[in-house]
């Protein structure tokens, strides 16, 4: 591709940047943008993934029907089908009319799903079935109808590793795959740091009727030896700091270096653990609660129960204390009375035994099981409402349901 159609690209969707890679990045995206292909994007988090999508539709004979950006990752599982395939009134607990879903919104046109490593199994079967027939069942549907949808999906996973993992189907990742375009991360695209860093520097001047920050040559070194493991993201935030926290405007590397993390060989903000670990002490405290919640309840019962039996023995012990027997003065001989029955006596006639305390039953999964009956049970199967009386987010919820068979 011709240098001047490179800088009109840039121009017109404000790419900033000169390496090599991005420019071969932006010259495949513009040499698929005329076919139905589909292209999967991979890159660190922060790199600029959301732009090439948007770069191949409006390149694309696609460019004047619709485009929909979807982020996978923040759609809940039990609700994600119904956001992506529609569904039927009626379908679910909410579902008062029929909905079409992006694929059906956004038939003839291009649907860009982001995170796309995140999607449910179950869902990626689905999204396989549309990219192979064009066939899709919206969800409580019988019938199956067409869509004619270009896929563009993109993620920061490393996909190989989901799929050895079992995290990620095979088949799915070939037939996204067909065309892809790996983005470049910050810190291999040399001088385009200094040219973003005066751009956000320049648009922080502009928005706030500042003096621009500049750079020194120790400044720029040091910006340049860091490896930016945030990428284009963590240099627009750390540049935007500067320019509102720093008094001088030109900036050294001593001033710059109270900004940026000292540890400059790393590459990562943060260890990654898909396990999510803030939800799973969330949901290990939940799960206590519910415990001593239960252990409450029957402690209660048992003190209720002990109450009833001491008021059971009292009042049996009155009545067979008030029977009148006849005098030894009457006339009449005296016959054998029979012993009079209280109503207590009608309603409890054999002696009453306390039955054996059975051990309690302290499984986690058992007691999580009980408690989630009982949430939806008090919220008439409403699992938003469930969800937040438990203190647990919509997709644990459905997850739980899933794992228990109650999702029915």
């Amino acid at each position: 591709m011709k240098t001047s159609e490179l800088q009109t690209i840039k121009q017109r969707y404000n790419i900033v940047g000169n390496c090599d890679a991005l420019n071969h990045v932006l010259d495949v995206a513009l040499q698929v943008a005329p076919t139905d292909l589909s292209v999967l994007i991979v890159g660190e988090s922060g790199v600029g993934k959301e732009i090439i999508p948007r770069v191949i539709h409006d390149n694309s004979p696609r460019r004047r029907e619709k485009y929909f950006a979807i982020n996978c990752g923040s759609i809940p599982e039990g609700t994600i089908d119904s956001e992506l395939f529609g569904h039927v009134k009626g379908s679910f607990t909410g579902a008062i009319n029929d909905s079409p879903g992006y694929f059906g919104v956004a038939n003839k046109g291009t649907l860009f799903l982001d995170e796309v490593g995140e999607l449910p199994l179950a869902t990626q079967a689905r999204l396989l079935r549309v990219l192979e027939t064009g066939e899709y069942i919206p969800v409580g549907a019988t019938e199956v109808r067409k869509t004619d949808v270009r896929i563009v999906a993109a993620t920061n996973l490393n996909i190989r590793k989901a799929i050895s993992e079992g995290r990620f189907r095979e088949d799915l990742y070939y037939r996204l795959n067909s065309i892809p375009i790996q983005m470049p991360p910050l810190r291999e695209r040399g001088e385009d740091i200094i040219l973003l860093f005066r751009l956000f520097a320049m648009q922080m001047a502009e928005k706030y009727k500042m003096d621009r920050i500049v750079l020194d040559e120790g400044a720029r070194q040091l910006l340049m030896k860091y490896k930016w493991p945030g990428n284009v993201r963590q240099l627009k935030n750390i540049t935007e700091q500067i320019s509102i926290l720093s008094p001088e405007r030109k900036i050294t590397a001593s001033v710059l270096s109270k900004f940026i993390p000292q540890d400059q060989e790393t590459t990562q903000l943060a260890v990654i653990n898909h396990r999510n670990d803030a939800s799973h002490d969330q949901e290990t405290e939940t799960l206590y609660m519910m415990i001593r919640q239960l252990h409450g309840s029957m402690n209660e019962m048992r003190r209720e129960m002990e109450l009833l039996k001491k008021q059971i023995e009292e009042q049996h012990g009155r009545t067979i204390n008030t029977v009148q027997l006849p005098s030894s003065n009457q006339l009449a001989p005296i016959q054998p009375v029979a012993p009079i029955q209280s109503v207590a006596e009608d309603a409890f006639a054999e002696e009453y035994v306390e039955p054996e305390k059975e051990p309690e039953n302290l499984n986690l999964n058992d007691i999580s099981k009980q408690m989630l009956e009982k949430a939806l049970e008090r919220n008439h199967g409403n699992r938003r409402k469930a969800a937040q009386e438990l203190g647990i987010s919509d997709r644990t919820l459905y997850r739980r349901l899933k794992q228990y068979g109650l999702d029915q």
